[in-house]
């Protein structure tokens, strides 16, 4: 059964992704409700409240489905693993997800702090991934960091430009991007 804070914060995420955190009035979220603004702060205390919410939402279920790719043994299938449950995350929840990565700079520094752990540690999981891959000479020696940070960089990128209804599924992508990861650019690297 869906509550009323679980249909605020789905319309927030929803207005959020296409007007921006800072664009969109707390009037503009009661009004897409068919609620009084008094209803929705006796669910909320504030709009970045909100937003902390769908952040720490987004991040939990990120981590969640990234942290799967982790017992996966071949450091290839691990990483293809890890990056295909980040597009598919994003896409099954885009708003979501979409209002996190653009609203993080909105959050205060409290909320924020509580919200890049999150984030970190879906990073580290990555990183554990590629310093496996380094330890057992399937990847070649990179710095585990940068890597890391190119990674997510191209998938989370995509908030820019997927398209649900577009060609190729986001899972689709991230299979792409692991091949290009994994061959380079470079003739004959392949």
């Amino acid at each position: 059964m869906e509550t009323t804070r679980t249909r605020i914060l789905q319309e927030a995420a929803r207005l959020f992704t296409e007007k921006g955190y800072e664009a969109t009035s707390v009037q503009d979220l009661a009004q897409a409700l068919g609620l009084s603004k008094a209803a929705l702060y006796h669910h909320f205390g504030s709009k970045e409240e909100i937003l902390y919410e769908i952040s720490l939402l987004a991040l939990e279920g990120l981590v969640r489905a990234g942290e799967r790719a982790l017992g996966v043994e071949d450091p290839k299938e691990a990483l293809l693993r890890f990056m295909e449950a980040h597009a598919r995350y994003f896409e099954e929840n885009r708003p979501f997800f979409v209002a996190m990565l653009q609203g993080i700079q909105s959050l205060s520094p409290e909320h924020r702090e509580a919200t890049v752990r999150l984030r970190d540690r879906h990073e580290e999981n990555l990183r554990a991934i590629l310093r496996r891959g380094v330890e057992k000479g399937v990847f070649r020696e990179v710095d585990v960091a940068l890597a890391g940070r190119a990674v997510l960089s191209m998938l989370n990128w995509m908030i820019r430009w997927f398209r649900p209804d577009g060609p190729m599924r986001a899972e689709e992508v991230a299979r792409a991007y692991h091949d290009l990861i994994l061959r380079g650019l470079e003739r004959g690297s392949a």
